[in-house]
């Protein structure tokens, strides 16, 4: 597996510490720049790269370095600098480089260094086969291990692989190559729900190295195997695809079942006039006021999540892009102690800005869900944050949302709210008389009314029909 070791420093690694790190492989190493410095690559004397670090990062949100290397990290109180290597797969002393590039940062500003076994402040000598050993592609990103006609092959060790910059960087290149990104990783990591996000779409990939099932998908649990440059379903005689059997559900103690972790879901869409003064971001606020006592505690463009919470400067971002044409994909998180992660894509369309909003809670069997908040949330949003439409739905999993490569009941829809436009484009009438389906509440004033649509408790899965029923009635206008 590839090893990515990770420097944390409570103060800014200074040009005279990175060169002392970079030098870990002595005076003979070369460096070249990436992505407009933003990420520097040590390369062998043939100029083969060996480990590539990205520009130190400054995070400021509490509990992202557990949340992401394990509950056990004593990082440094916040803010702090997080600086990452990442390893090439190719030559064998590319793990002892990385490790003695983050250990002699951690040395020298009194840091630490993840996983703490990886750190060294040796000089690393450099055999004569390095200078020949072949990278992935000279046109692969420093994040991809294999690259072929088809795939993008990322190999990660860690316990919970993120939606780093590294990582987003490989998937726009995959997609740009019209190729997959598959994920390799050990059966004990974890995805965060922006990841698995990523993942969700054909051809991506989450493929889990099992030692005694092979390769497997970690969200569908089809058996894999390599064939013609990337991972695919190893299928019966009948054409059809096997389930690993380490994907299949087996209930024990320490389950998110068996101690009743739950998760609550909120997917919502909503359209605001393109106007100079807009402010983006209200919605989600709003919703994890509502729903948690507090708004949230910082958000990135991509993991860990390093900036306090601000609406303005997510605005400035995704004004930015949108000069450029381009959406503004964005992620949010909560306090450590009230799991919480949304995902939020912003878009330019001839409808006006459109946000699209994915927000996760987790609660523990002591914690009550606040289900009787959603219609009121929904008024609100409605009302003050141009809601299109929102579904609200409820699970058995994780309490601290990360996804497991094994199988996870799917979610049950609690809830399905229409804003007012939608409301009058599909018609009023139309919208509030469901031929035996569920009677809308109406919220907010009469003349522009939201409908919110209860579908049930979020333990039945018949809800699903009910929604596309619904679903159907509310199209068929």
């Amino acid at each position: 597996m590839t090893k990515d070791v990770i420097a944390l420093t409570p103060t800014m690694p200074d040009i005279n510490t990175l060169l002392a790190g970079l030098f870990a492989g002595g005076p003979d190493l070369g460096i070249n720049s990436l992505a407009e410095g933003a990420v520097v690559q040590l390369c062998a004397p043939g100029g083969r790269p060996l480990v590539s670090v990205e520009a130190p990062l400054l995070v400021q949100v509490p509990g992202e370095a557990q949340r992401l290397l394990g509950a056990e990290v004593a990082a440094p109180n916040e803010p702090f600098w997080w600086t990452e290597a990442r390893a090439s797969t190719a030559v064998e002393e590319g793990e002892r480089l990385a490790g003695s590039f983050a250990g002699r940062l951690a040395a020298v500003l009194d840091g630490m260094v993840w996983p703490p076994e990886a750190a060294h402040t040796e000089v690393v000598p450099l055999t004569p086969e390095t200078a020949t050993a072949a990278p992935a592609s000279e046109a692969a990103p420093p994040a991809v291990d294999v690259l072929t006609d088809k795939a993008a092959v990322v190999i990660q060790d860690r316990p919970v692989v993120a939606m780093t910059s590294w990582l987003a960087d490989a998937l726009g290149t995959a997609a740009a190559s019209d190729r997959a990104l598959q994920i390799v990783t050990p059966p004990h990591t974890r995805l965060t729900l922006p990841t698995r996000n990523a993942l969700h779409g054909h051809p991506n990939r989450w493929v889990i190295q099992d030692p005694d099932s092979g390769y497997y998908d970690g969200l569908s649990g089809a058996q894999l195997h390599w064939q013609d440059g990337h991972f695919t379903p190893a299928r019966t005689a009948e054409g059809n695809a096997r389930i690993a059997e380490a994907f299949k559900p087996r209930p024990t103690p320490d389950s998110p079942g068996a101690q009743g972790e739950r998760q609550l879901i909120l997917s919502l869409h909503t359209t605001h006039p393109a106007e100079e003064d807009l402010l983006l971001g209200g919605a989600l606020e709003a919703a994890w006021l509502t729903l948690t006592g507090t708004p949230p505690a910082g958000w990135s463009t991509a993991e860990p999540i390093a900036l306090p919470w601000s609406r303005r400067q997510m605005t400035e971002l995704a004004r930015t892009r949108a000069q450029k044409s381009a959406p503004t994909w964005l992620t949010a998180i909560g306090t450590p102690d009230r799991p919480a992660i949304a995902t939020t894509h912003i878009t330019h369309t001839p409808a006006g800005i459109e946000e699209h909003i994915t927000l996760a809670l987790g609660y523990a069997t002591d914690e009550a869900p606040p289900l009787d908040a959603i219609a009121p949330l929904a008024e609100v949003l409605a009302t003050d944050h141009n809601l299109t439409s929102m579904l609200t739905t409820f699970r058995t999993a994780r309490r601290d949302l990360t996804v497991p490569p094994r199988f996870e009941a799917p979610p049950v829809p609690l809830s399905f709210t229409l804003g007012a436009v939608a409301v009058s484009e599909i018609g009023r009438t139309h919208a509030q008389h469901t031929q035996g389906g569920p009677r809308p509440a109406q919220l907010g004033p009469a003349s522009r009314p939201t409908l919110h649509y209860a579908l049930g408790d979020g333990t039945d899965p018949s809800s699903w029909t009910t929604l596309q029923q619904l679903t159907q009635h509310l199209k068929s206008a």
